[in-house]
């Protein structure tokens, strides 16, 4: 992560799918002070997929939630030691954030989103980029904040302290690590605290709101201005102003930009190719490891451990003590008849179609095939829905093929596709929760639309997803209630 340079990106013309859903604590938990990472709970409405405003704060709980495993998939030696790194620096952030009006969670969270609470940490080889606790680039440490850095001085000291890391000498790299901080104030973490929180403060002058300073930190002040005018189709006034008179805040950014609703402002979000989009979320998502780490390590363990078994929070949604799975073949029959499981449908109308390989696997194996043609019915109603907004987003007709449904413990080995990306998940699939996607479109238009109406259901905490070799492989939320 990093400060971002100040300008617009090329546009990026992809077609995607306006998709929000809207959530709340689960009713019988006391609300908390930070951003709780709790399975959302879905809020009924005619439409799940269309913004509603005046949710700000449920839906940045459900994008916290949704967005929050890549923390425990990337966090180096996992999201808890990240979080115990990080902690370390409390009083440094404590001390930076005093009297500023900077949150100072806020600033705690950046730390283990930016460093995983690693003050020596470079992105990439060359300190030029993104560098130290708070991932500031040379440049913008030097026009913008005013940052000692001697460049091409802390070039040197850092290709000796990679050589001393290779020789084993770690004396002499922590030697050369102190005297890189003299030159380069971005590696000297109250330094980085007190320049993070410079920029925090400008960019909050800027925008009159603290969610947009956040953004900014990554996306840039010019960039996430250029998005704010795109939106509103103001141009002229005050920045702040225009924040202020349209009431904007990220949510609306986010969540009510998409190719049939504020295209450009949508169009600019998508050409940001680092991540810039969804970087507040994941700061809401490292606020709620940190409030876990200090209030319940217990449930951040918990979580840790689900997040890390499988490479999406499929395990999150389905936790396996608290989900009912089908043994073999006659529960996965008697689920289909009590109605637990639900025929996938194949009206005239549908817009996704069963794979001809599935059914010769099928045909092959059991005398009921249509028992392996089944979900539970908020993963079919999904399913459907999920495939009718690709069409009405690409207009390709090809429909979206069907690999795998539900399926019992028995059939797995038969079931289950030869591709990493469907044997990892392959037990959620006896939830009848999850079914797989064949990874071949119609056209690229059809393929982008399917890609955004992934991103935005994780987004908003109704699925999880992963991209196998072959398929995509989804698994959805008991709470998703989508319609079609």
């Amino acid at each position: 992560m990093k400060i971002a340079a100040i300008g617009i990106a090329g546009l990026v013309a992809a077609c995607a799918v306006t998709a929000v859903t809207v959530f709340s604590l689960r009713q019988d938990e006391t609300p908390e002070p930070a951003i709780a990472l709790d399975l959302p709970a879905q809020i009924a409405h005619p439409d799940p997929l269309r913004f509603e405003p005046g949710r700000t704060e449920e839906y940045e709980r459900a994008a916290a939630f949704g967005l929050s495993h890549v923390l425990f998939e990337k966090s180096p030696g996992g999201a808890i030691r990240a979080a115990r790194r990080t902690a370390r620096f409390r009083a440094m952030v404590d001390e930076a954030t005093s009297g500023t009006g900077i949150d100072p969670d806020v600033v705690e969270a950046i730390v283990l989103l930016e460093s995983a609470g690693r003050q020596d940490v470079i992105a990439g080889d060359d300190p030029a980029n993104a560098a130290g606790l708070t991932q500031i680039v040379a440049e913008t440490a030097t026009n913008f904040l005013g940052m000692q850095v001697d460049l091409e001085e802390s070039r040197r000291l850092t290709r000796l302290v990679g050589e001393a890391v290779r020789r084993g000498d770690d004396a002499e790299a922590a030697g050369l690590q102190s005297q890189r901080r003299e030159v380069d104030a971005r590696f000297d973490p109250e330094q980085a605290l007190a320049g993070t929180v410079r920029y925090l403060t400008e960019a909050k002058e800027v925008f009159g709101r603290d969610d947009l300073a956040v953004v900014s930190y990554h996306m840039g002040i010019g960039n996430l201005s250029d998005v704010v005018r795109a939106y509103t189709a103001r141009q002229d006034d005050p920045i702040d102003t225009v924040v202020r008179e349209a009431d904007i805040d990220y949510v609306h950014l986010y969540f009510d930009s998409s190719p049939t609703v504020h295209r450009v402002s949508w169009e600019l979000l998508a050409s940001f190719g680092d991540d810039s989009q969804t970087y507040y979320w994941r700061v809401l998502g490292a606020l709620g490891i940190m409030h876990l780490l200090r209030n319940d390590p217990a449930r951040l363990e918990r979580l840790a451990e689900l997040h890390d078994r499988l490479p999406s929070a499929a395990l999150v949604l389905h936790p396996p003590s608290a989900r009912e799975q089908y043994a073999d073949a006659t529960q996965l029959r008697d689920a289909v008849g009590h109605g637990a499981l639900v025929p996938v449908r194949l009206s005239n109308g549908a817009r996704f179609t069963i794979d001809p390989q599935l059914l010769r696997v099928l045909a092959s194996m059991t005398e009921n095939p249509a028992d392996y043609l089944a979900l539970r019915p908020r993963a079919a109603r999904l399913l459907a829905y999920l495939a009718a907004k690709v069409h009405e987003l690409s207009d390709e007709e090809r429909p979206l093929g069907l690999t795998r449904a539900a399926y019992d413990e028995e059939a797995t080995t038969q079931l289950t596709p030869h591709d990493p990306g469907a044997r990892a998940d392959a037990d959620v699939h006896s939830t009848g929760f999850a079914f797989d996607i064949r990874r071949r479109y119609g056209s690229g238009a059809q393929a982008a639309a399917f890609q955004w109406t992934l991103e935005r259901l994780e987004a908003l905490g109704l699925i999880a997803w992963t991209r196998g070799r072959s398929v995509i492989h989804i698994v959805v939320s008991p709470q998703a209630d989508v319609r079609s």
